[in-house]
């Protein structure tokens, strides 16, 4: 009967030898700055020896870098585009490229004179360099004295409007200030219209006569048309170059290849001749992200 109370006294003075032993092993390592391979060998058995007489060292066993309680870091974490550095994650309209402005023409074709136009587009961002943009135009021109004397009206306009295709290429991505190159073609509608003042009664608080610029006559063609052109643009925000918002300031020659028109009497006004193709030169001042 006495066999297993001596093997428990045997187990509890392995224990306490194996504690002797680490707490050697341990000091020697704390008082020695450099790693030496023996004490390494010492602590590793001692630690053999705690396990084989059932100890547990869960406050003391070396961190496992392989351990999943032990987060490892995100991949690509701290640099720029990666989690934590700048984002890889892209909005839903990352890829997509909008536009808006407004501005001048000035004319080429002697059928039209100076006026205002406003441009708005949208498209995809192809990469950096490349954007390709669906826009809507509208131009507004005022006509030159001889046409208006002609039909035998006192005023009269030019309104084009169309939808095209126009590739934007950047030059200088990367560069707060850029220039890069456009143009494209697609559908134009032009309106000829003449106008003569009428008498309107205006009611307000109280009403009035005055007058007011009536249409009195027109005419209208579509066709194809192509403009070509370049700007300037100023990027604004991003830490390294990458903003996609930009205000920039262009100029683009635009052909209109409408028909000419000989000896038209629109609405039975005086005959009126307009020479083949509308030129103009729009000038645009807008934003562009």
């Amino acid at each position: 009967m006495s066999f297993p109370r001596s093997m428990s006294l045997m187990r509890h003075f392995s224990l306490l030898g194996s504690l002797a032993f680490f707490a050697a092993g341990f000091a020697s390592a704390q008082s020695t700055p450099s790693q030496d391979q023996s004490n390494a060998l010492g602590y590793s058995s001692s630690l053999d020896s705690l396990r084989a007489s059932g100890f547990q060292l869960t406050d003391v066993a070396p961190a496992d870098s392989s351990d999943p309680a032990s987060p490892a870091p995100a991949e690509g974490a701290g640099q720029y585009g990666s989690g934590g550095g700048g984002g890889e994650k892209h909005g839903l309209f990352h890829n997509w490229a909008f536009e808006a402005g407004g501005g001048f023409n000035a004319p080429i074709s002697p059928s039209v004179t100076y006026g205002g136009q406003f441009t708005a587009g949208s498209g995809l961002r192809f990469n950096n360099r490349l954007s390709g943009l669906l826009e809507y135009q509208f131009l507004d021109s005022k006509l030159p004295g001889y046409l208006i004397s002609e039909a035998g009206a006192t005023g009269g306009s030019a309104h084009i409007w169309s939808f095209t295709f126009d590739p934007v290429v950047d030059l200088f991505p990367k560069a707060a200030n850029d220039f890069y190159i456009t143009g494209g073609g697609g559908f134009y509608r032009k309106l000829t219209e003449f106008t003569d003042p009428e008498e309107t009664e205006y009611c307000y608080y109280f009403c009035e006569i005055g007058t007011t610029n009536a249409v009195v006559g027109h005419f209208s063609s579509n066709q194809g048309g192509f403009n070509i052109g370049g700007g300037y643009q100023h990027r604004v925000g991003g830490m390294y170059g990458d903003s996609h918002t930009t205000l920039f300031v262009e100029a683009r020659f635009l052909d209109v290849l409408s028909p000419a028109v000989v000896g038209a009497t629109p609405n039975g006004l005086g005959a009126t001749t307009v020479p083949a193709d509308t030129k103009l030169i729009p000038v645009d001042f807008g934003v562009r992200f």
